[in-house]
């Protein structure tokens, strides 16, 4: 794998707190625009520029582009964000609760993840990659990290323990109770070393971001294609990562949430279900939490429910099949419910566990839904196992907390 140290731009001391911001993708315009209504500073007016143009405009709209390109060098012009006058890498700690990550901030080759080095495990999406292909055209940077994932190794968790011993460019709690650390690495020596043992690994995943991901590799190959004198050696070949040992991530649940029940009575889905999985008599919503694989709680008219598999309605040697969102979509939610591709299909909306079965509950007693389904996590070992062998996991399979801020660190192309 090659990565390598950059020129990174990032906010002015005593900034950092106020000008890093959720990504651009875990927020609707309105959610962004209340959140940044207050702060100026905030990184949500480059990644999410529509908050800054008259409402109802179209967030795909080139203007909205051009707002990010102009709210950006704003920013810079202001010193709000500096650039450093080395190249570096760096490190990102995030603490949940008591769960600890830390990731090394880097930029990665876009050749890697051409030639299936960096590995992918979603398919992406013709408007957001335009999407994310305008936002780096125009703004000429990585204005969000990809975030990927290593297997473990333990001489680059020993150099991360001994760099953050040293004290912190930045460290704040974030409005959702992260705390975000981050150190630069100064010593060329460590860099190097650093650089060396990546060089030495066949493989990494991307746990999220494959948009941004797929995005930065056709910029380059624009830019490329518009430069005579290319040479792969420029900067538009290398995009944002933030790299994490796979044992140190933390993938919450994403449940699931349908409008109706494709015309059946609460008799006739209870049947119907039962003929691929053992259902239990109405539980609390404690206990309606998954705690093993093909596991499931349901949620109906005031009720909870646990679900188990049956053991023969799936293939358990299967990577993809086995996965517990593919029992439940290939037994139920599409024999039965008859929900269409995911990615595409209105009855069906998606909940990050973080938000807790208290927001299933909310949507389904709200009449907007029907019914809810509540799953067990996919496991790191899953993703890696599906990425390895080439397949794809199912739409909307993995949530991951914490999420990386926005704006702690920008990658220009120039």
């Amino acid at each position: 794998m090659q990565i390598k140290g950059f020129k990174g731009i990032r906010p002015k001391l005593g900034l950092e707190d106020k000008i890093a911001s959720f990504p651009y993708d875990v927020l609707n315009t309105e959610e962004a625009s209340q959140l940044a209504k207050n702060n100026k500073y905030s990184f949500l007016h480059v990644i999410k520029s529509e908050i800054d143009l008259p409402k109802n405009t179209d967030p795909y709209d080139l203007k909205v582009y051009e707002k990010a390109s102009d709210n950006l060098e704003t920013m810079v012009n202001n010193n709000w964000l500096i650039q450093d006058d080395k190249e570096s890498l760096y490190i990102y700690k995030q603490k949940m609760d008591e769960h600890k990550q830390f990731g090394l901030v880097t930029v990665s080759n876009v050749n890697d993840y051409l030639n299936k080095k960096i590995k992918i495990h979603e398919l992406t999406r013709e408007l957001k990659e335009k999407d994310r292909i305008n936002h780096v055209k125009y703004t000429n940077a990585n204005t969000g990290p990809v975030f990927l994932t290593y297997k473990a190794n333990e001489t680059i968790d020993k150099i991360v323990a001994d760099i953050t011993k040293a004290k912190p460019e930045y460290d704040f709690l974030s409005e959702d109770n992260i705390q975000h650390t981050f150190w630069k690495i100064d010593d060329q020596n460590t860099t190097n070393q650093l650089i060396k043992l990546f060089k030495k690994m066949n493989y990494t995943y991307v746990a999220d971001g494959h948009h941004r991901a797929k995005s930065a590799a056709m910029v380059s190959e624009l830019i490329a294609e518009e430069n005579e004198n290319h040479t792969g050696n420029e900067e538009y070949n290398w995009f944002l990562t933030v790299l994490f040992p796979h044992n140190q991530l933390k993938i919450l649940d994403y449940n699931r949430v349908i409008k109706d029940l494709n015309g059946l009575s609460e008799s006739e889905f209870i049947n119907s279900i039962k003929n691929n999985f053992n259902i239990s008599d109405p539980i609390s919503m404690e206990n309606a939490k998954p705690n093993s694989p093909y596991t499931f709680g349901m949620y109906l008219n005031g009720k909870w429910y646990k679900l188990t598999a049956k053991s023969d309605s799936f293939d358990k040697n299967d990577v993809v099949t086995n996965l517990d969102i593919s029992i439940l979509s290939n037994n139920l939610l599409t024999p039965i419910l008859n929900i269409g591709d995911p990615r595409k299909d209105e009855r069906i909306d998606f909940i990050g566990g973080i938000r807790g079965l208290e927001e299933l509950e909310k949507r389904v007693n709200s009449g907007d839904m029907k019914v809810a389904f509540a799953l067990y996590p996919t496991s790191i070992e899953q993703l890696m196992s599906i990425a390895d062998a080439e397949k794809l996991m199912p739409p909307k399979s993995t949530w991951f907390e914490p999420k990386l801020r926005s704006g702690l660190i920008i990658h220009s192309l120039k």
